[in-house]
C-alpha cells in the first residue's frame, strides 16, 4: 500500500510539473510572438523612414528619430546579453556611433537576431525569468508609439497605418 501511495504522489507531482512546464512554455511562445511583432514593426519603420529626416527631433531636448532607433536597439542588446546571463547595462550603445540610416538599420537587425538567439537558447529566460525579454518588449512598444508620432509630425503615414495591399 505504501508503494502505491508513493507511486500516486510521484505521478501527481510529475503531472503538476508537466502542466507548469507547459504553461511556462506557452508563456515563452507568446512572448516570442510579441517580441517578434514589435521588433518587426520597429525595423520596418527604421527601414522606411526617410534618411533625410533621421536627425529630426520633435523638441530640441528629445532624441532624434535615429537616436530612438539606436535606443530601441540598446534594449535588444540588453535582452540578448541578459538572456544569456551576461552582465549588461541598458545604455551600452552610444547613438553618436551610428550616424547613418544604414548603420541604424544594420544595428537593429544585428541585435534583433542576437536577442532572438538568446530567447531561443533559453526560452524560459536565464534562470527561469522572462523578465529581460518582457522589459524590452514593453520598452520597445512604448518607443514604437513615439516613432509613430515622428512620422505624423513629418506629414508621413506610418507603415502600419497604410492601406494593406
Amino acid at each position: 500500500m505504501r508503494n502505491l501511495a508513493v507511486f500516486v504522489i510521484l505521478l501527481l507531482g510529475s503531472g503538476i510539473a508537466c502542466a507548469q512546464s507547459n504553461g511556462s512554455s506557452k508563456a515563452a511562445e507568446n512572448l516570442k510572438q510579441n517580441f517578434d511583432y514589435i521588433n518587426e514593426k520597429v525595423l520596418t519603420m527604421a527601414e522606411d523612414f526617410p534618411e533625410s529626416k533621421y536627425d529630426y527631433r520633435m523638441k530640441p531636448e528629445m532624441r532624434s528619430f535615429g537616436e530612438v532607433i539606436v535606443h530601441i536597439a540598446s534594449g535588444n542588446v540588453y535582452a540578448a546579453k541578459a538572456g544569456r546571463g551576461e552582465k549588461v547595462k541598458w545604455d551600452e550603445l552610444n547613438p553618436k556611433d551610428y550616424k547613418t540610416k544604414a548603420e541604424c538599420v544594420a544595428l537593429m537587425e544585428k541585435w534583433i537576431t542576437e536577442a532572438n538567439s538568446s530567447l531561443k537558447a533559453n526560452p524560459l529566460g536565464w534562470n527561469g525569468s522572462l523578465d529581460p525579454f518582457l522589459s524590452v518588449l514593453q520598452h520597445s512598444s512604448e518607443h514604437y508609439g513615439l516613432l509613430v508620432a515622428y512620422y505624423r509630425a513629418n506629414g508621413l503615414v506610418p507603415p502600419e497605418s497604410r492601406p494593406k495591399k
